[in-house]
């Protein structure tokens, strides 16, 4: 019998799926504790449209992350923080003081976690800084650090 998973059913498949699954697995299973639907044409039908929006969803997601990127790439954030000799700072740039930044005088919300710095920024002068806005987009931000 030909059913439709409504839920990821691990060693079976995953949400949305079409299997062919025994008849009595299916029957007394699946269907019964909400798992799977049968395969009908009507339900294979609202399945394709089910597909067919998320697809669309996805796609505008993508092409706004990529607005954004463009948006982010034009910016130069400048922060200023007290420094010693050398030009090392006394404190350090995290992440998170670079979203609050961004945030704050450019009206733009961007997760800390997806601003990616491999250590903490802890001299003065520009650091160019990749903020992942979706897993196929990645925008470079120049970070300035001034001395206060």
């Amino acid at each position: 019998m030909k059913v439709i998973l409504l839920k990821d059913i691990k060693g079976t498949g995953k949400k949305g799926q079409v299997i062919n699954a025994s008849d009595g697995h299916a029957r007394n299973y699946l269907i019964p504790r909400g798992l799977a639907k049968e395969a009908t044409s009507g339900n294979m039908k609202i399945l394709e449209r089910q597909n067919a929006a998320e697809d669309r969803k996805k796609e505008e997601e993508f092409q706004a992350a990529k607005e954004l990127s463009a948006k982010i790439e034009e910016l130069k954030i400048v922060l200023k923080s007290k420094a010693g000799n050398g030009g090392k700072l006394f404190g350090s740039i995290t992440a998170k003081d670079i979203a609050t930044e961004l945030n704050k005088n450019h009206g733009i919300k961007v997760d800390k976690r997806k601003i990616k710095l491999d250590d903490a920024i802890r001299t003065l002068g520009v650091t160019i800084v990749e903020v992942k806005l979706h897993p196929k987009v990645v925008a470079k931000l120049s970070v300035q650090v001034l001395e206060a």
